[in-house]
């Protein structure tokens, strides 16, 4: 379902959303594990899985994560959210087979992998889809005295 935006930008809501974030994720894990020695993907199966994995465990776990871990994430002012990403790539490890990460490190690394690619995918989208500046009228007030005024100025001498 195509959606058109007053500023004449579309976004995609629906299986066409899904379908184009899941290739961008798919995109992410492609080049991550091609970057980092301790990411191994043995076929295009295992990205597509790996990539719906991923995209699962981060809508269903991660907020309850964040939740239990609020305290920590509020100490570290956001900086546990990279552990938790960690935490979520380690997990989508064990439950795809052909994919594979060997430690925590390589997980905090393929994270960061994914948050940077998926953020230089979904550039050319958020400049696209802006809205110009608008100018706002100026309005005259039709409060105000001969003297240009409004009531609630004070005149000083």
């Amino acid at each position: 379902m195509k959606i058109t935006i007053n500023n004449g930008g579309t976004f995609y809501n629906g299986q066409a959303g899904c379908f184009t974030r899941l290739m961008l994720l798919m995109i992410a894990v492609m080049v991550g594990a091609w970057l980092l020695p301790g990411v191994e993907v043995s076929s295009w199966g295992s990205v597509l899985l790996t990539a719906i994995v991923i995209s699962l465990l981060n809508n269903i776990i991660r907020p309850v994560l964040i939740v239990i871990t609020l305290p920590v994430t509020a100490i570290t002012l956001g900086l546990f959210l990279f552990v938790i990403n960690a935490l979520i790539i380690l997990m989508a490890s064990e439950l795809v087979k052909g994919f594979h990460v060997d430690t925590f490190g390589s997980a905090l690394l393929f994270s960061l992998v994914l948050m940077g690619v998926n953020y230089l995918l979904e550039l050319p989208n958020k400049y696209l889809n802006r809205k110009p500046l608008q100018q706002q009228p100026q309005q005259q007030d039709d409060n105000t005295d001969d003297e240009g005024f409004t009531p609630y100025e004070e005149i000083k001498d």
